[in-house]
């Protein structure tokens, strides 16, 4: 793994990476965090690789930009909660709480976004626990635990001796963009492999799967778009 600086306004950081599998140069740019990856075949000068990227540039630039600006999370900040904008407002009492359109967070407005936090990730886990059961017991196979990250490489994951792991940002998401990636990762208990047996055991439990999966690769990105810190 490498790091070239591509010089302009911004200046943007791409990682190179040599892979022995790759037949030809290519450019990926992440859906969840905006990363840049230039992956060149073992054969190919970094020299080529320069070239390549900057051929690229303008298309790199014209997708980096569309991807939108980070939103601070505060008063006032409007947000999505399980695919629908809800305004951040000034509440009362002791605990976070949804309106018709509003998040109401009491206390001090500079913890507003860390109270706010705390609130969606409980969420998320009510929620991914609930589907990862459903779909859990559908399989006929339990999973050993659920921990929640704020994961930039990846949606959801499942290890060997069967613990999930999800964003809890997937609770911004539509519910069934939720359902979908806890029904990929719980086929996971059965199939640890992306073949044509695992997508079929993700039709069974889940359904159609292609739209949910397509509009995290269009719109993820937008969930890390808010911050928190």
């Amino acid at each position: 793994m490498g790091q070239i600086r591509l010089t302009g306004n911004p200046e943007i950081a791409v990682t190179v990476r040599r892979s022995a599998r790759a037949r030809r140069l290519s450019l990926r740019i992440s859906q969840l965090d905006g990363r840049v990856t230039l992956t060149l075949p073992r054969a190919v000068p970094e020299a080529e690789g320069r070239a390549f990227l900057r051929s690229k540039e303008a298309w790199l630039r014209r997708h980096l930009e569309n991807q939108g600006a980070p939103v601070p999370v505060g008063l006032g900040t409007r947000i999505p909660l399980e695919g629908a904008l809800h305004e951040i407002v000034a509440g009362t009492g002791r605990s976070v709480t949804r309106g018709d359109g509003v998040l109401c967070v009491p206390g001090d407005p500079d913890r507003a976004a860390a109270r706010l936090q705390g609130y969606l990730r409980t969420l998320a886990r009510d929620r991914l626990a609930a589907a990862s059961d459903v779909y859990s017991a559908k399989l006929g196979k339990p999973y050993t635990r659920l921990t929640l990250r704020d994961t930039r490489s990846r949606w959801g994951s499942c290890t060997s001796d069967g613990g999930l792991m999800y964003s809890w940002r997937l609770i911004l998401g539509h519910p069934e963009v939720l359902d979908y990636v806890a029904a990929h990762e719980v086929a996971h208990l059965r199939h640890m492999n992306h073949s044509d047996r695992f997508w079929a055991e993700v039709e069974r439990l889940y359904g159609d799967w292609r739209a949910p999966r397509k509009w995290l690769r269009d719109h993820g990105n937008e969930l890390h778009r808010y911050r928190f810190d």
